[in-house]
């Protein structure tokens, strides 16, 4: 009961906090985010490439957060693969940042995609991965909070990709 409230008190704090936009490095904040997983990475079979990343203009502790709950989401649910496989990128696009992480795990029907990134969604079951369904939601509030939004592309067993964007200010 306490994580989930936990998560809920964090969930409010993502849409009150007033945002202290920097430059944010993004190379450098996956870099540091891949390592606090290292005691999950260790011993296992996972490839993970991390592509070109722009920096941004955002609220570091809030980007972060974001890339914490992509990057785990990506472990979590590739984690059963005999070789996991994560890719992390990004582009410039028009007037706009896209970043994606791709796993190969086991995805999910499209038909459920709108119910991703609604508080307390989830569309596992939570004997087979863990978690309260509030991860999504905190991405999605916070990169809205940023001016951009959130998609999701996956094909059952065939793994997903998780998007943002973030409009160049």
């Amino acid at each position: 009961m306490g994580n989930l409230i936990d998560a809920l008190l964090t969930f409010s704090r993502f849409s009150r906090t007033d945002l202290q936009r920097t430059n944010v490095n993004s190379k450098n904040m996956v870099t540091r985010v891949l390592k606090t997983f290292s005691d999950e990475l260790a011993g296992k079979n996972i490839e993970i490439n991390v592509l070109e990343l722009p920096d941004i203009m955002g609220d570091e502790s809030l980007i972060n957060q974001v890339w914490v709950n992509l990057i785990s989401n990506a472990l979590k649910y590739s984690r059963n693969e005999e070789k996991s496989t994560i890719e992390i990128g990004g582009k410039i696009e028009d007037d706009t940042t896209i970043f994606y992480v791709k796993d190969n795990g086991v995805g999910f029907d499209m038909k459920y995609a709108d119910k991703l990134f609604g508080v307390f969604q989830r569309l596992h079951k939570a004997k087979d991965f863990e978690g309260i369904g509030i991860g999504l939601a905190n991405v999605n509030r916070i990169v809205i909070r940023h001016g951009g939004k959130c998609w999701a592309e996956s094909e059952v067993g065939k793994g997903a990709k998780f998007s943002f964007s973030v409009p160049i200010n």
